[in-house]
C-alpha cells in the first residue's frame, strides 16, 4: 500500500505537470484564441468536424486491409466513402433547416451518438454489404455537422474575425484527417481494420457528452458573441445580455459598401428570411449570384479534396514504395501544410477587408485553388520523393487555404436567419459531388492502371494502381483549377451587391 507521503508526491508531480502544460501549450493556444472560452468553442466545433473526416480518412488508410480481408478492389472502397456522403447529401437540407428551428447543440449531439452506434456496427461487419450498409447512417452527422458548425460560428464570432476563426475550425477538420490515416492507420496495421472502427466510435460517445454539458446554446443573430479574453462561456440565462446588434458584415465591410455607395438587389428585398418556408428560402439563396458561385467552387474544391484522400495512402505506398506507417506519416506530414495553409488564408481574407479590399476572402480563395493546381502538376510526375514532396507540401497548402475563406464569405453574403438553411443548399451540392468522387476516382484509376498492366508480382500490381491513381489524380485538377476562376471571375463582381443586399435583409428581420 502507498503511503500518504507518496501520494502527497504524485499529487505534486501531477500539479506540477499541469501547470507545465498550462504554461507551455494552453496559454498561447487561448492568446491565439482570444481568451480561454473562445478556444473552447473553437476546440469543440474542431472536434466535431474533425470526427467526421476522420471516418471517411480512415477509409483511405485501411483500403489495403480491408481490399485484402473481404477481397475488393478501389472502386468499392470508394463505394464506401460514398455510402455515408450520398446520405448526407439527400439529409443536409432538412437538417439545415432544423438547424434554424432548433438548439443546434444538442442536435449535434444526438447526431454524434447515433454516428457513433453505426460505426460500433462498421466494425463487426463481416462482409462487404453488411459494411456498406452499416456505412449509409453516417452520413448523418456531417448532415447536422456542416449547417450547425456554420451557424453556431456566425452566433459565437464577430463578422470581422470570421475569416481567422474558420481558419481555427477547419483546421479540425484537416486534423481529423491525421488522426484517420496516422493513428487509425497504425490501429489497423497493429490490430485490425475493425478496430480502427471501434477508436473512432469511443471518441464519438466522448465527444457527444462533452458538448452536451459544456457548450451553451448561444442566442441567434450575434447577441452571444463572446468579447475577447472572456474566461467562461455565458449559460443559458445568460445567453443574449449585453449583447451586440452588430449586423451581419462586418464593420469594414460596411464602410467599403457606404462608400461606394452600393446598392442591394430589390429582388431579395421582399422576403422576411426569419419567416420564410424551406421552398423560399432555398430560391433566396440560390437568387444570390455570390453564393451561387461559391457553391459551385467550394463543390469542386471537396471533389478533389475527398478523391484524394480516399487513395492518397494507396498511391504514396504504390508509388514510392512505401509501407503502411510510413504512407500514413508522410500524409499527415504533407496535412500539416494544408493545416498551415488554412490558418494563413483566413487571416490574410480578414486582414485585405479591413484595409479596405472588399474582394479579400474570394480573391484569396482563388489564388489557393489556383496555386494547388499548379502545385499538384509538377508533385504527380516527379518520382523521386524528395522532389516531390515540397510540391506536395505547397498544393496541400492551397487546397486548404481555400475554405475558411469561402467560409466566410458566405456568412458575409447571407442573413443570419438563413445560415443554416444556406449551408444545407451549398452542402447538398457538395455532398453530392463528394459522393461521386471516390468511386469515380476509383473507376477511372482501375482504368487508368488496366493500360499499364497489372500481371506479375503484388507490388508490381501496387505500382500500376499507384500510377493509374497518379493519373487520375491529374486527369481530376481540371475542376480544381476551375473552381479558382470562377472565384476570380464572377464572385469578384457580384460581391458587393450581395454584401449589401445581406446588409439590408438582416436590418429588416431585426426590425420585423
Amino acid at each position: 500500500m502507498d503511503s500518504p507521503h507518496t501520494d502527497a508526491h504524485a499529487a505534486a508531480r501531477m500539479g506540477w505537470w499541469r501547470r507545465r502544460l498550462r504554461r507551455n501549450i494552453e496559454r498561447p493556444l487561448e492568446k491565439l484564441a482570444g481568451g480561454p472560452a473562445r478556444l473552447k468553442v473553437i476546440a469543440l466545433l474542431a472536434c466535431v468536424l474533425a470526427l467526421d473526416s476522420a471516418d471517411k480518412a480512415t477509409v483511405g488508410a485501411v483500403a489495403t486491409q480491408i481490399e485484402a480481408g473481404l477481397r475488393v478492389g478501389n472502386l468499392q472502397i470508394g463505394w464506401l466513402v460514398t455510402a455515408s456522403t450520398a446520405v448526407a447529401a439527400v439529409t443536409t437540407l432538412p437538417f439545415g433547416a432544423l438547424v434554424d428551428r432548433v438548439p443546434r447543440v444538442r442536435l449535434l449531439a444526438i447526431a454524434l451518438v447515433a454516428w457513433s452506434m453505426t460505426m460500433l456496427v462498421s466494425g463487426v461487419a463481416d462482409s462487404y454489404l453488411m459494411l456498406l450498409l452499416s456505412r449509409l447512417a453516417l452520413g448523418v452527422v456531417a448532415a447536422v455537422a456542416s449547417p450547425a458548425v456554420t451557424s453556431l460560428t456566425g452566433d459565437f464570432f464577430r463578422p470581422g474575425e470570421r475569416g481567422r476563426i474558420f481558419g481555427y475550425v477547419l483546421a479540425g477538420e484537416l486534423a481529423g484527417v491525421a488522426l484517420g490515416f496516422l493513428v487509425c492507420g497504425n490501429v489497423a496495421a497493429w490490430l485490425s481494420w475493425r478496430a480502427s472502427f471501434w477508436v473512432l466510435a469511443a471518441l464519438g460517445i466522448a465527444l457527444a457528452l462533452v458538448l452536451w454539458r459544456s457548450l451553451p446554446e448561444p442566442a441567434r443573430g450575434g447577441q452571444s458573441r463572446i468579447p475577447v479574453g472572456a474566461r467562461r462561456l455565458p449559460s443559458e440565462d445568460e445567453r443574449g445580455r449585453g449583447g451586440t446588434d452588430e449586423p451581419t458584415g462586418s464593420g469594414a465591410l460596411r464602410r467599403v459598401i457606404r462608400w461606394r455607395g452600393v446598392r442591394p438587389r430589390h429582388a431579395l428585398m421582399s422576403m422576411n428570411p426569419a419567416s420564410a418556408s424551406l421552398w423560399h428560402a432555398v430560391r433566396y439563396v440560390l437568387a444570390v449570384p455570390t453564393y451561387r458561385t461559391l457553391i459551385a467552387a467550394s463543390a469542386l474544391g471537396y471533389f478533389y479534396f475527398t478523391g484524394l484522400r480516399t487513395f492518397a495512402i494507396v498511391y504514396l505506398r504504390g508509388r514510392f514504395a512505401l509501407g503502411q506507417t510510413g504512407a500514413s506519416s508522410l500524409a499527415v506530414l504533407l496535412g500539416l501544410g494544408a493545416i498551415g495553409g488554412v490558418l494563413l488564408a483566413g487571416r490574410l481574407g480578414d486582414r485585405l477587408i479591413d484595409r479596405g479590399r472588399l474582394t479579400g476572402r474570394v480573391l484569396v480563395a482563388a489564388t489557393a485553388y489556383l496555386t494547388a493546381a499548379a502545385a499538384f502538376l509538377p508533385a504527380l510526375w516527379l518520382g523521386s520523393l524528395w522532389l516531390a514532396g515540397p510540391f506536395f507540401f505547397l498544393a496541400a497548402a492551397g487546397l486548404g487555404g481555400a475554405n475558411p475563406a469561402v467560409d466566410a464569405a458566405r456568412l458575409d453574403v447571407m442573413p443570419s436567419a438563413l445560415w443554416g438553411r444556406a449551408e444545407g443548399v451549398r452542402a447538398t451540392f457538395r455532398f453530392a459531388l463528394e459522393a461521386i468522387a471516390p468511386p469515380l476516382f476509383g473507376y477511372v484509376s482501375a482504368r487508368f492502371a488496366s493500360d499499364v498492366g497489372t500481371a506479375g508480382a503484388s507490388a508490381a500490381a501496387a505500382r500500376a494502381g499507384a500510377a493509374g491513381l497518379g493519373d487520375t489524380f491529374l486527369a481530376m485538377l481540371a475542376p480544381l483549377a476551375l473552381a479558382g476562376l470562377l472565384l476570380l471571375v464572377r464572385s469578384r463582381r457580384t460581391y458587393a451587391r450581395d454584401v449589401a443586399s445581406a446588409l439590408a435583409a438582416e436590418r429588416r428581420t431585426r426590425r420585423g
